[in-house]
């Protein structure tokens, strides 16, 4: 059984867009980066991102996660322990 879910992008039948109001943007952010870690797309980018490019978005990713989340948020949300 898998752990982690993508439904939104599935579901999702709003605007697309950013820079319309903070609802939006909230839905265009997550529709995104939920299409961005598509297995398929991942495999096809991951070979021609730079070094810099992978530890910007790692760098990024981690910032966020510490910024908003709480110990015991980050292992039952991201780690899914």
């Amino acid at each position: 059984m898998s752990h982690h879910a993508h439904r939104f992008v599935e579901d999702y039948q709003g605007f697309v867009g950013f820079g319309f109001n903070r609802e939006t943007d909230e839905n265009t952010v997550i529709y995104y980066l939920q299409k961005f870690s598509d297995d398929d797309l991942m495999q096809e980018l991951k070979k021609k991102m730079t070094d810099e490019e992978l530890t910007d978005i790692f760098n990024l990713i981690t910032r966020l996660l510490k910024k908003h989340l709480t110990e015991p948020q980050y292992h039952a949300l991201f780690l899914k322990e």
